[in-house]
């Protein structure tokens, strides 16, 4: 991976391709790599420059444990946009990624070509915000549930029951999920969990102007797809596409169908 210092902190990211750039940034907890499974590659055929990083937080980039904002990441993302050039940059955003979309689009429209939030919200929900305070509560009480327990649970929370139908392939998800269960997240994981989550945005995004594309996954329990055409709804003239058979990791679990929509929005000559 590259790094710099950006924004006043060490990012590492990645690059590769040629063409428009796109900047894909990941959800909480996760590494900028695990777009390069399926999206990058889609993307670099496609015709674009592709730019992956680790938000802050997420070694090898600072873990700012003292704390994170969703303003902190906001001003990372515009940095390396700058940094690679400087925009418009089409930005796509899974998540916590997808709010920082959002704010981007309002904070800085000047360095976006056209935004994609994909699993997104605009305003808080009692049991996503009680599952949050429960990660942090287990961080914080040094709590590390039986590898085997938490890759169920993860598995139940992100996936489609779709997704687990066949026995093989469910256990393939249940042997990723149990490996990364096994380490104890890190302090910058733990700041990430403590950003602030309380606001709810929807009046704010009618004020986002740049051509923006709103996916929601049939099944996702963290990110229902009603609060999702929510952020469409308030966002002027934003598309909403829904996509069945997969849940809040849908990017994954449906990668072909994701990818196909990103393109054709981001190829498209109008937003």
């Amino acid at each position: 991976m590259l790094t710099a210092t950006l924004n006043g902190i060490r990012l590492s990211y990645d690059v590769t391709g040629s063409g428009p750039l796109v900047v894909l940034i990941m959800g909480s907890g996760s590494p900028g790599r695990v777009w390069r499974t399926y999206q990058v590659p889609a993307l670099v055929a496609a015709g674009f420059r592709v730019a992956t990083v680790n938000n802050r937080g997420i070694a090898p980039s600072e873990e700012s444990v003292g704390g994170i904002r969703i303003e902190d990441l906001v001003g990372d993302t515009a940095a390396l946009i700058e940094h690679l050039g400087g925009g418009p940059a089409h930005v796509v955003g899974h998540s916590m990624g997808a709010r920082v979309v959002q704010e981007l689009a309002l904070a800085r429209p000047g360095l976006l070509g056209k935004a994609v939030m994909l699993g997104t919200v605009g305003r808080p929900h009692p049991l996503v915000q009680l599952y949050n305070k429960g990660e942090r509560d287990l961080f914080d009480e040094k709590v590390q549930l039986p590898p085997s327990y938490a890759a169920a649970i993860k598995a139940m929370l992100n996936l489609s029951p779709a997704s687990l139908e066949d026995p093989e392939r469910a256990q393939e998800w249940l042997d990723i999920f149990e490996f990364t269960a096994s380490a104890q997240p890190s302090a910058g994981v733990r700041a990430q969990l403590g950003m602030d989550r309380s606001q709810n945005r929807l009046a704010a995004y009618g004020a986002i102007a740049v051509p923006s594309l709103v996916v929601g996954f049939t099944d996702d329990r963290l990110a229902p797809p009603a609060l999702g055409r929510e952020v469409a709804t308030a966002i002027p003239g934003a598309r909403y596409i829904e996509i069945e058979r997969c849940g809040h990791y849908g990017y994954l679990e449906r990668p072909d169908e994701v990818n196909r929509v990103i393109i054709e929005f981001l190829t498209a000559t109008t937003g």
